[in-house]
């Protein structure tokens, strides 16, 4: 296996929004906020208006996101060159739900998100009230429901993930090949980590970088690779794979009602999609 990807899914994918779903939510978000901007009277509101860099007394904000797989790092050619970085030039800008119209004005942020001023929540425009958190906020309530339903629709899942990827980390299967595969990086003149993501993250890569990147030095790129070259030699990640699948198909077992309300909320979630997007 070269990279997560060529892995099967586990059990749990199937109760998260693919990025299918979450494409069609971004179109249907639009839809639903240049209705309600109109409503309030900026009838040329786009449907995907470009957003400006958030400032604050001229200063820009960014952040960076830095993830690793269950699995490792698995991808040579990117160990080789990034280590446990990244390429600074990859584009990590989502899709646009369409073609980018033109720049909110600041009487429409107002409105658009209830930053304050004239289209603070409770303010009147156009003979409407503002309703929390402005147009995103209502079209959002519209969209995803009620907040009970949200969390169980986005958090349920995802807190059962990390408990089992904790009960995955401490089985004897899964901490004999971590340790066979620590060894195995050590023998290589490296030093021995606990696990693939104790390697990913440790803080010597990062020393002297200003971008959340790492600084890749000689000695965080060869232990990037020689982590892959132990990884693959010992199927780390393939045992990793085997132990999750079967611990979540156990606990979906166990927590059957509990998943099933997940899944029927997503139901619910792709109807109102396909309402709002004038599909039935």
């Amino acid at each position: 296996m070269r990279s997560s990807a060529d892995y099967p899914e586990l059990p749990l994918d199937a109760y998260e929004l693919s990025d299918r779903d979450s494409e069609r939510m971004g179109q249907a978000t639009s839809r639903l906020v240049q209705r309600c901007m109109r409503s309030y009277g900026f009838a040329d509101f786009p449907l995907n208006p470009r957003r400006e860099p958030f400032r604050e007394m001229g200063t820009t904000f960014t952040s960076t996101v830095v993830s690793i797989s269950p699995y490792g790092v698995l991808d040579f050619d990117h160990a080789r060159r990034w280590g446990y970085g990244f390429d600074p030039d990859a584009k990590f800008t989502p899709k646009p739900a369409g073609p980018e119209g033109r720049a909110v004005t600041q009487r429409e942020h107002e409105v658009l998100d209830d930053f304050g001023g004239a289209g603070h929540a409770g303010a009147v425009v156009h003979g409407l009230k503002v309703p929390k958190g402005g147009c995103t906020g209502e079209s959002s309530r519209r969209l995803m429901g009620d907040a009970t339903k949200r969390t169980l629709l986005w958090g349920y899942v995802t807190k059962r993930s990390e408990k089992i990827g904790k009960a995955v980390a401490k089985d004897a299967r899964v901490r004999r090949v971590f340790g066979d595969w620590s060894r195995c990086v050590q023998d290589k003149g490296f030093k021995a980590y606990d696990s693939p993501r104790d390697a990913f993250l440790d803080k010597a890569w990062r020393k002297g970088a200003s971008d959340g990147n790492t600084a890749r030095t000689k000695r965080e790129l060869g232990t990037a690779v020689a982590d892959i070259e132990c990884n693959r030699k010992l199927n780390v990640a393939g045992v990793w794979w085997v132990v999750s699948d079967e611990k979540q198909r156990a606990d979906i077992r166990r927590h059957a009602a509990r998943y099933e309300a997940v899944r029927a909320d997503q139901e619910r979630l792709r109807g109102r999609v396909r309402e709002v997007l004038g599909e039935k």
